[in-house]
């Protein structure tokens, strides 16, 4: 083995999160029940025209700037063709000669080395079905048939299983942070193809490689090149000639098998589609969706913890959620304790669900004392119900703290007087007893009471005593 490396490229199908598809109006989520979320257009029927999907094209350049690359100006759109029983037009619309991105990069860091990956290209294309197999037979389900994918293809720049896995986890990273996409390997809304070949070490040539199909966990990629790096090699010191084929990997046993000898684009008859114009993207397109990435993940987590002075645990669980951390940033600018609003939000499981004007507004009554550290549950509740603004809701539930300084002295006398074992504890040394004075503050004001303020009138009181 040592005396081999392997020689890796990466095909990875990423589904953009469109509301609709990619040639038609059908919903882009392909779940529901078989061939309920499926029309005419994205099933290919005789008379159908596609309509290419705008917000499909801003999602592939968002995703191709993110990973550095250079976007085409002019763009088109060609039939592959080939047969499939979950294909039942018999061709894909996909991206030949005039991708809409490439010459991008991907920077990796394995136990302490640094490299490159480079992208040869993005494109977008339609998804196909996928077929169902029972007891009784097997069918196909066409649900899935127009979602809207980018096919991200490498370099050939990756040698080790542990560099495509780092490069896998940056890729989904990044896509993820510009937000066209959730990329979920185990729910198939990111797949990846592996191009591998063997060579020996030194050697600068490229040999014959084979494709590993629809791998769908980082597990299983791995796995998919170690077994057939091994295979390989083995094949080879056995004097046996490679054939450029397509395989599987059984991560039960471990190993590859052959499904068919590989296509080459000739056999796909690759031709421009038709029905479909031209993508004309001008500069002012470029700068307009380039003015839409955000920062890089590194830049956002060096600004929560030093500029926001978060907890680095905190900073780091804004930022594996990109929605959330936008939802942050967008509420931070308002909010002066930056802490306290990411404590807030990361308390409720739905935070996402909420505006960035309600977590300000939220956050900074806080940080006032005009309402409780506990009162965001319930108007949130009750936000989520009605829709109502929150001041006015903060009113309706009787919410806000009163802050009445005359007040809170006179209901301290009441409770100080009234609790005479207490205020003794406390003035033997026992700071535990504070808070049944507080509590009783607390019950009398029926919850009311600004904690912090009616504390310190506590204590100015019993020191005098």
């Amino acid at each position: 083995m040592a005396k081999y490396e392997s020689v890796i490229g990466l095909e990875v199908h990423i589904e953009l999160r469109t509301k609709t598809k990619i040639f038609c109006d059908c919903p882009a989520d392909h779940g529901g029940d078989p061939n309920t979320r499926c029309c005419p257009v994205c099933m290919g029927m005789p008379g159908t025209l596609p309509v290419l999907n705008k917000e499909v094209v801003n999602f592939a350049v968002r995703a191709g700037m993110m990973l550095g690359c250079e976007i085409a100006h002019f763009s088109k759109m060609d039939r592959k063709n080939y047969f499939y029983p979950d294909l039942p037009k018999a061709y894909q619309i996909s991206q030949l000669d005039h991708p809409l991105c490439e010459h991008g990069y991907v920077d990796i860091e394995v136990n302490g080395e640094k490299s490159r990956i480079g992208i040869t290209r993005i494109h977008i294309e339609e998804d196909a079905g996928k077929l169902v197999h029972t007891e009784s037979g097997s069918g196909a389900d066409c649900n899935r048939c127009g979602v809207p994918l980018i096919e991200i293809v490498s370099e050939p720049d990756i040698r080790t299983a542990a560099q495509a896995k780092a490069y896998l986890e940056r890729l989904r990273e990044l896509v993820r942070w510009c937000g066209v996409s959730d990329c979920q390997m185990e729910l198939g809304s990111m797949r990846c193809d592996v191009n591998l070949s063997v060579r020996p070490v030194g050697d600068p040539n490229l040999y014959t490689r084979a494709e590993i199909k629809n791998l769908n966990s980082l597990k299983s990629v791995v796995g998919a090149i170690n077994a057939e790096k091994a295979r390989q090699i083995d094949e080879t010191q056995a004097g046996h000639t490679l054939l450029q084929e397509t395989r599987r990997y059984d991560p039960e046993k471990d190993k590859t098998y052959t499904m068919r000898v590989k296509e080459n684009a000739n056999d796909y008859r690759y031709f421009p589609d038709p029905d479909l114009v031209p993508i004309i993207l001008t500069d002012e397109d470029h700068a307009r969706l380039r003015a839409m990435l955000p920062d890089l993940p590194e830049e956002r987590l060096a600004k929560y913890t030093g500029e926001f002075g978060l907890p680095a645990a905190t900073a780091q669980t804004l930022c594996d959620n990109p929605a959330l951390a936008n939802l942050f940033s967008a509420a931070a600018e308002s909010v002066k304790q930056k802490k306290l609003l990411a404590n807030l939000m990361l308390a409720d499981a739905r935070a996402a669900e909420i505006p960035a004007e309600v977590w300000a507004v939220l956050a900074n009554l806080v940080d006032s004392g005009k309402i409780s550290r506990s009162a965001p549950e319930k108007l949130l509740a009750a936000y989520r119900e009605t829709g109502r603004e929150i001041p006015a809701l903060v009113q309706e539930l009787g919410l806000e703290q009163v802050q009445d300084t005359g007040l809170l002295e006179s209901v301290a006398d009441e409770v100080i007087a009234a609790n005479p074992k207490a205020v003794a504890d406390y003035k033997a040394g026992k700071e535990a007893a504070i808070k049944a004075l507080m509590g009783q503050i607390m019950k009398r004001m029926k919850g009311s009471a600004n904690p912090q303020e009616a504390t310190q009138i506590l204590k100015e009181k019993l020191a005098k005593l």
